[in-house]
């Protein structure tokens, strides 16, 4: 029978992907993401969803399909799933390591496999690694739990161990990156829990409903991949991409691999986007020529903040630093991620870098004293080093590292934001809040101002020469559309569907949770 399309999240928004491929039998995912909209509605900065309640709140909520498809561990006695539609699902299809496409994947059954390429299981398993571990998004590895003696509705972690998922991948890992997705920071200490490593294959061999192959693709993260998925019809999905990157030669091989396909779910985060008012092209070429032009320009320190997952323009930045005679500092964690990096494809990005010295006792940021600290300790570089020589350095500081300015004490400098700009009121607020540390330590910033708009309000005005997004625009939409050539199209990841109807035959505005035969 011809293959089913649903798609159960991220149909009318951006973010959120969930989109469930099935040939009657059996099914895949394409990506299982964390819809932020959606979680927004109740829950902020402070107030987040009860882990100690498995997927109660989320369900009750809805904040996750009302589906039979999770973990048992998560599912409190108070919480009845029966009458919820149980899928069968063969794989998720991870298109790349953001959030919004893979922050859910923690609540499925541990045994379904993630299929994605080598350096977005690097990524997920960094950042869980040296991050706050948080049910939903945790991937690469995870604690069961079970219910407390005491109150059985407060789901509490096993004493056991760390069971690791089961990654299929685009191409064979290499010893050096098997060695990072089997270990966890702190597992040899007395009574640590140990990790209990996942199967590792490459998607040849693991056999699925449909015949699946992955082309990586240009976007703001490293190892982000669409799929080619064949049965009695070719499905291409694009994940999120863009044409206007370092990379963009992969994003045209994945195209150029897609032809043909019978039908094309695609995304459109920036379809409406008409660009800069002076008709220029957004590239990170240009974004790394403003930043080092303004980098040039600055005296004192620079901060340069950017999202922190894009490792390209970290990268970036530590080409500015060379060509401008100033050292980059990055902080543990970034350092934690470089490595990630480098047990994929073995090269040492942190070389000549500086990590900042933060005041924190280490010892208990396993990940740091046990990864960081050996590889690399010489490169540490402490607060009263920068306020000797501010103009030596760039610091790589988002508004979430602003309290260690008050080590640093600086006075005067430069704040390059090269970032997206804010999106919801949350970030606006964020903003006024960076302009305050800003002002008080007579940083200039760059990339952004605060002005008043019509209503009085003082908010954010982003100057897009600072930032090159990680989506396509619609121009470049519009030529993937037509090269590809699909019989049916499927726009996903965007708030403007209507677009899509506008400029093409063919297309499917896709209802949440209502299946397509195509």
């Amino acid at each position: 029978m011809p293959p089913g399309i649903t798609v159960y999240d991220g149909a009318d928004c951006i973010g959120g992907n969930k989109i469930y491929l099935s040939d009657g039998k059996d099914g895949i995912f394409l990506d299982f993401g964390k819809n932020f909209g959606k979680y927004a509605r109740f829950y902020e900065e402070f107030l987040k969803s009860r882990t100690t309640r498995g997927i109660h709140d989320l369900l009750t909520l809805g904040l996750i399909p009302r589906m039979n498809i999770y973990r048992r561990d998560l599912v409190p006695s108070d919480v009845s799933l029966e009458g919820y539609p149980l899928l069968p699902i063969s794989a998720v299809l991870l298109s790349h390591a953001h959030l919004d496409h893979c922050g859910n994947i923690g609540l499925l059954e541990q045994s379904v496999p993630v299929f994605s390429t080598p350096m977005t299981a690097a990524i997920l398993k960094g950042y869980q690694d040296a991050g706050k571990s948080t049910t939903e998004a945790d991937v690469a590895y995870t604690s069961e739990r079970q219910p407390n003696t005491a109150d059985p509705l407060y789901l509490e972690s096993d004493r056991g161990c760390y069971v690791g998922k089961e990654f299929c991948l685009t191409s064979k890992p290499t010893e050096k990156f098997l060695e990072f997705l089997s270990w966890r920071p702190g597992q040899d200490g007395k009574n640590a829990k140990k990790l209990e490593p996942g199967c590792c294959c490459i998607i040849e061999e693991h056999r699925l409903p449909f015949q699946v192959s992955a082309c990586e693709v240009d976007h703001s993260l490293y190892g982000a991949c669409g799929f080619l998925i064949e049965g009695e019809r070719t499905v291409a999905y694009t994940g999120d991409f863009r044409l206007h990157g370092r990379n963009e030669a992969k994003t045209r091989e994945f195209v150029r691999r897609a032809k043909g396909a019978d039908v094309l779910i695609t995304e459109g985060t920036r379809v409406k986007d008409a660009g800069p008012e002076d008709g220029s092209r957004i590239t990170e070429e240009s974004v790394c020529e403003t930043c080092r032009g303004a980098v040039e320009e600055s005296k004192g320190l620079v901060i340069a903040d950017f999202s922190a997952r894009n490792f390209e323009r970290l990268e970036a930045f530590r080409e500015i630093a060379a060509r401008t005679g100033r050292e980059l500092v990055v902080t543990a964690r970034d350092l934690y991620m470089l490595y990630a990096l480098f047990a994929v494809d073995g090269v040492k990005r942190w070389e000549g870098v500086r990590v900042y010295d933060e005041i924190v006792d280490h010892r208990r940021r396993k990940w740091e004293a046990e990864l960081v600290i050996p590889l690399a300790g010489e490169q540490y570089l402490k607060h009263d080093a920068i306020r000797r020589d501010p103009g030596r350095y760039i610091l790589c500081f988002s508004f979430f590292d602003m309290n260690h300015l008050l080590d640093i004490k600086p006075d005067g400098g430069s704040y390059l934001y090269s970032s997206c700009e804010p999106f919801n009121e949350e970030m606006e607020i964020d903003f006024r809040r960076l302009w305050q540390w800003l002002d008080f330590f007579r940083i200039s910033p760059c990339g952004f101002s605060m002005e008043k708009d019509a209503a009085g309000d003082v908010v954010p005005v982003m100057d897009k020469h600072y930032h090159a997004s990680g989506h396509a625009s619609g121009a470049d939409v519009a030529w993937v559309i037509d090269e590809i050539d699909p019989d049916v199209i499927i726009p996903v990841h965007t708030e403007q569907p209507g677009w899509f109807e506008e400029n093409f035959d063919g297309v499917i505005v896709p209802e949440e949770g209502k299946r397509y035969e195509v």
